[in-house]
């Protein structure tokens, strides 16, 4: 629509060690206090995959690419976002960036 400014979706598969997705996930809620006070953040969600234990897709909507890219990555906060979380992951996800298209 134009006139209003679509948000941008951060997108990462995270594949969490074999063993650690109930400690992932408690720590994972501690890392969303951590995230959602960050400027620019909309929203966020984890999603356990039905089919591969220890799959996880973790979908934040930021207000624009530099509030994710910049605001969170070059942050305090993020240092701590890494400090509960980093530690889970083999390998290290891959985070990509969207838009939505207009049809």
């Amino acid at each position: 629509m134009k006139g209003i400014r679509q948000n941008d979706l951060e997108a990462a598969m995270l594949n969490v060690k074999n063993g650690m997705e109930k400690d992932f996930e408690e720590a994972f809620i501690q890392a969303s206090k951590t995230i959602s006070s960050m400027g620019g953040y909309i929203s966020h969600q984890l999603q356990r995959c039905l089919e591969a234990p220890g799959k996880y897709l973790l979908l934040v909507q930021w207000s624009d690419l530099e509030s994710h890219t910049v605001g969170f990555r070059q942050s305090v906060e993020y240092q701590e976002w890494k400090r509960l979380l980093h530690h889970f992951y083999d390998p290290f996800p891959i985070v990509e960036h969207f838009e939505q298209v207009s049809l």
